[in-house]
């Protein structure tokens, strides 16, 4: 029996909601105007919810009933006087303040509109089509890549909500796992993947016009592009399509993938997958050739790309110039024919040879010093940025940092929400065949993304910092906690503060009630420690190494064929 009372939409006030536990749309109603509408003696199963009697005014020290709406549905009134609910659950489920970020970006009900243009294949059963929804699966898939812990029933039951206790007109149950995953099966990878395209071409747009936030001179804006593979169940099919990045083939089979992010907001700009097998730089400069080609939208001449070691090769730098600006960072064998001597800031011009072609390039070279101590790794950076004075070596070596703040931590973030993350073990995906891993990981990319989108919505209203060396500063990205932002998006869901049928304000209030719990979530960074580069993580291991030298100190950077160096 439910103690919802539905009113309609018009009924609802317009006025402000409360803070981020009371952002729901509460109504009060006095428990005298309450009553049972069945008849005595019927045969019905006792399913309906109470309704009002003409409820008058509300004095003071008067009983009452306060009921959260749940959904606004017509109503089917039984002979008996039974009063239930028209339609099904999952048309009602929604993904909380994660799908108001997705409808601000990518407009209104956009994940119907997605599911409007899928055809499923196979066959479903009638009683799965009363049960389950296309739209329904694409958000329970979303919503899985948040919750690790969780199996497929318990991550539908946190879809649905209260919406379970609503009286429909028809019994309604969670559906089980298996028939999430040939829902799955039928709608395949494509909705997924539509979905993760509509929302990086809308967070590439957003970020086109936005402001550097890292100097590197002439106002570019910062991007970081990095790899990585994400582990999956040993099958024969994940095998033949993914391979294994392990020694002769042993370990799990895993998927590459190349992210391209903007490094101050740590927003994802474009995404590619691939096989992980074969030697791991071959692999990400195939994905990266395909990038340039797939999301040629994403790179323009008002950005700079940070990359690592693993991007060589003269014609595939040759590309990037010919579209955007780099700072890679090149390996020890790579050989650099200098032209002249040192430009007045340290640098120097040098051309770099290969596959047949040749590329005029600037070089800095730099130490960093920490407690006085010179590390003995040399940094060697080339760019296309040829004018020193625009673009100082002092700024470019300072910005070379932003590669782990915006490509390798957003990426370690994102797996903290796969099932078996952790230095051990490493991030783990659910889905057995290939299609499924396909359409899994652009959910998994979709939903961390829309967690990000949440921690910059937050900034916003986050209120600047009071103490400490950023007293008076604004809150950035990098400021706040994925973590919290990632279960704060699940709690939306849980608790149905943002369904089909409730006004827009009140989603409003709900979503805004959100960023505000995210916005005080505040994670400590820029703490100056600095450790042996062979050791990334501590091991649980006992025969691990424990003469880890953790340095805590600011690094000063020391520009070779500068006095100062």
């Amino acid at each position: 029996m439910s103690f919802y009372p539905v009113p309609p939409v018009s009924a609802i006030p317009d006025v402000q909601l409360p803070g981020p536990d009371g952002a729901t749309v509460m109504v009060a109603v006095p428990v005298s105007a309450l009553s049972w509408p069945v008849r005595d003696g019927s045969d019905g199963d006792g399913r309906s919810a109470m309704v009002v009697q003409e409820a008058g005014k509300i004095a003071s020290g008067e009983l009452v009933a306060f009921c959260k709406v749940v959904v606004v549905a017509p109503a089917i009134v039984r002979r008996d006087g039974r009063v239930q609910a028209d339609g099904r659950p999952c048309d009602h489920a929604r993904l909380g303040a994660a799908e108001v970020e997705l409808d601000a970006a990518c407009g209104p009900d956009t994940i119907e509109r997605v599911a409007a243009e899928v055809r499923p294949t196979g066959k479903i059963k009638a009683k799965a089509q009363r049960e389950m929804s296309i739209a329904f699966t694409i958000r329970a898939t979303l919503l899985m890549t948040l919750m690790p812990d969780a199996d497929a029933r318990h991550v539908m039951a946190t879809l649905l909500g209260d919406l379970l206790d609503v009286p429909w007109r028809r019994k309604h149950a969670v559906p089980s796992g298996t028939v999430l995953s040939r829902w799955r099966t039928a709608i395949g990878p494509a909705p997924l993947q539509q979905l993760k395209r509509q929302w990086l071409a809308a967070v590439d747009a957003d970020h086109d016009d936005g402001s550097a936030g890292i100097d590197v001179g002439g106002g570019l804006q910062v991007g970081a592009i990095d790899g990585t593979v994400t582990r999956m169940p040993d099958t024969k099919a994940n095998r033949r399509r993914y391979g294994t990045a392990g020694t002769a083939g042993s370990g799990f089979p895993q998927i590459r993938s190349l992210h391209a992010a903007d490094a101050f907001t740590r927003a994802g700009r474009a995404v590619l997958t691939g096989p992980s097998g074969g030697d791991k730089a071959e692999a990400e400069q195939k994905l990266l050739d395909r990038m340039l080609i797939e999301d040629a939208v994403t790179f323009t001449k008002n950005q700079l790309w940070l990359m690592d070691r693993n991007f060589p090769g003269v014609p595939r730098i040759a590309a990037m110039i010919d579209k955007t600006h780099v700072l890679i960072r090149v390996k020890s064998d790579i050989r650099l024919e200098r032209i002249g001597g040192f430009l007045p800031d340290g640098s120097w011009l040098a051309r770099i040879c290969g596959g047949g072609m040749s590329l005029i390039v600037r070089v800095i070279e730099y130490y960093v010093a920490l407690d006085g101590a010179t590390t003995p790794e040399l940094f060697c950076l080339i760019t296309d940025l040829l004018d020193h004075q625009v673009h100082p070596a002092h700024l470019l070596a300072a910005a070379y940092r932003w590669r782990w703040d915006g490509a390798e931590t957003p990426l370690r973030e994102a797996k903290s929400t796969l099932h078996g993350a952790g230095p051990g073990t490493g991030a783990m995906l659910r889905s057995t065949t290939p299609d499924l891993v396909e359409q899994e990981h652009a959910a998994w990319t979709t939903a961390t993304e829309l967690v990000r989108a949440t921690l910059r919505s937050a900034t916003t209203i986050a209120a600047p910092f009071t103490k400490g060396p950023r007293a008076g500063q604004p809150v950035q990205v990098r400021h706040l906690s994925f973590t919290t932002a990632a279960r704060t998006l699940v709690a939306t869901v849980r608790t149905g503060t943002a369904t089909a049928s409730l006004p827009t304000h009140a989603k409003t209030a709900a979503h805004q009630a959100a960023l505000r719990h995210i916005a005080t979530a505040r994670v400590t960074t820029d703490r100056n420690r600095h450790r042996q580069r062979k050791i990334k993580s501590s091991q649980p291991f006992g025969h691990a190494p424990t003469d880890i030298t953790t340095h805590t100190a600011p690094a000063q950077i020391h520009i070779c064929g500068t006095d100062a160096a």
